[in-house]
């Protein structure tokens, strides 16, 4: 179905984004390697792509991504919304260590496949100390992250209800303020550019973002994809 597409004569190329509504790095993806097919077949075509994953079996394809680098726009990011062990163990007790995704942002980057860091979500009351979040800013601009992005919590319905439910259980005190705060989906305009402002203050005060080179990526001429079957109706006996 991709390779159809995108071998369509008047197919416009444009990025596609894996991971912003759900994790292309599903464990299962360890067997069936979806993801691994459609990374091919899109540096196949040359068409750019962008990766979001909470996942380090993103690692396994820097092969992958480093050829489909060569020839083509690729960006990837890892979201490592607290690297405290307590916060990580109590909001996401399923997901891989934090400090092993910011060594996966780091092992991207060293192969030449452009990875930055969505700092995600970050949890008011939770993990939203100055002093947490410039340990993920810093451990960030370490890994040589060409982004580094902090987004405050959203609480959208069917999410409020469940992660309000936990709050309830674990921090009965957070639980009531959080409801205040927030009043829609998102918490206040202002909350969330002071928030902003100083992950740029510490991104500066830690060094800046690794720069992506003008040129860097010296990209191979697309491989055509073999001409794609006309089809026809199959014509009955008489």
């Amino acid at each position: 179905m991709l390779e159809r597409e995108l071998s369509n004569p008047r197919y416009q190329p444009k990025t596609i984004a894996l991971g912003t509504n759900t994790d292309p790095y599903q464990p299962v993806e360890g067997r069936y390697r979806l993801t691994q097919g459609i990374v091919e077949t899109l540096a196949t075509a040359g068409n750019p792509f962008s990766i979001l994953t909470k996942s380090t079996l993103i690692g396994r394809d820097t092969h992958l991504l480093a050829d489909a680098a060569r020839r083509t726009e690729v960006h990837t990011a890892l979201s490592i919304g607290c690297l405290d062990e307590e916060v990580w163990r109590r909001a996401e007790p399923h997901t891989p260590h934090p400090e092993r995704r910011m060594e996966t942002v780091a092992k991207l980057n060293a192969a030449g496949v452009p990875c930055g860091v969505m700092i995600a979500p970050v949890l008011p009351g939770i993990s939203d100390d100055p002093d947490q979040i410039e340990a993920v800013v810093r451990a960030a601009v370490e890994a040589g992250a060409t982004s580094i992005t902090p987004i405050m919590l959203h609480l959208r319905p069917g999410v409020r209800e469940h992660y309000l439910q936990w709050l309830r259980a674990t921090r009965p005190g957070l639980a009531e303020a959080t409801e205040r705060r927030y009043a829609g989906a998102y918490g206040p305009a202002d909350e969330r550019r002071d928030l902003a402002a100083m992950v740029r203050r510490m991104v500066a005060a830690h060094g800046g973002l690794r720069p992506t080179p003008a040129g860097r990526l010296a990209r191979a001429p697309a491989a055509a994809f073999p001409p794609t079957p006309v089809e026809t109706d199959q014509l009955s006996l008489l």
